[in-house]
């Protein structure tokens, strides 16, 4: 059918409800998992919705690689998306540290009157947090590095360059999880508890997320699918992955470092 406007209208797809009813299944099935201790539903969910993403993206790599339906017009409103996208993560983890910095920088009663609560053994900030905030500074120079070479049309250069990333945020997420099982303290365990481990946490799972993206990005450059001018799936991956070493930053900074 003929157009004339450069704006894509997409088809018809499964996709956007099938994903919102397995998302709500593996909420069901993580409150099975926390009061029935059975995981089964939950890990049932997560593969059905790991199933609907990857059909999801291939539906969205086919209309702009191959039927070119990913016109300028349509990139910039992508590239609007990913910015506002990024800007409401954002205030998601303001969230995050407003509470952190409302209980720490006046303790009240209820905590003893003192940071870290008492009972609270901290992490050394020089240990395992130091070598994850070296390991994604690295990460960042990586996928600038692989960006630059997408864009000088080097593809051996941002091959190599993308895989470290991907190495490094898995390694990144292997440290943080040995972490997690050293933790002498937990969730429960006072404002400092939770606060660390839902800020450290979803962190863990922005960098889980950045991997998978980056993973996407490495499958389809080793398929052809970017060109020096054409690279927008790869861009916004920088993007969020810059924005996942910039909060890794404050939380070290603030939770690691100041607040320990």
């Amino acid at each position: 059918m003929m157009k004339n406007h450069p704006f894509h209208l997409v088809d018809y797809s499964p996709w956007p409800i099938l994903g919102a009813f397995s998302a709500m299944t593996a909420m069901i099935g993580m409150i099975k998992w926390f009061h029935f201790f059975n995981s089964n539903l939950f890990m049932l969910s997560n593969i059905i919705l790991l199933m609907i993403m990857i059909q999801w993206w291939r539906d969205v790599v086919r209309e702009s690689t191959f039927q070119g339906h990913h016109t300028m017009a349509v990139t910039l409103g992508l590239r609007w998306g990913m910015i506002l996208f990024i800007t409401s993560e954002v205030f998601f983890f303001i969230s995050f540290f407003w509470s952190f910095y409302h209980s720490s920088l006046a303790p009240s009663i209820e905590l003893g009157m003192i940071w870290p609560p008492k009972g609270i053994n901290t992490f050394n900030p020089m240990e395992i947090p130091l070598l994850n905030t070296i390991i994604l500074l690295s990460s960042g120079l990586s996928i600038t590095w692989s960006h630059h070479s997408i864009m000088e049309n080097n593809f051996n250069q941002a091959l190599q360059s993308l895989i470290i990333t991907i190495i490094l945020g898995l390694y990144f997420t292997i440290l943080q999880g040995i972490e997690y099982l050293e933790a002498p303290f937990t969730i429960a365990d006072s404002a400092y508890g939770s606060t660390f481990f839902m800020a450290t946490g979803f962190h863990g799972l922005h960098v889980i997320i950045g991997s998978s993206f980056l993973l996407v990005c490495l499958i389809r450059l080793n398929n052809n699918h970017f060109s020096t001018y054409h690279h927008f799936g790869f861009e916004a991956a920088a993007w969020y992955w810059h924005f996942v070493d910039v909060v890794w930053l404050f939380l070290y900074l603030s939770i690691y470092w100041w607040g320990g």
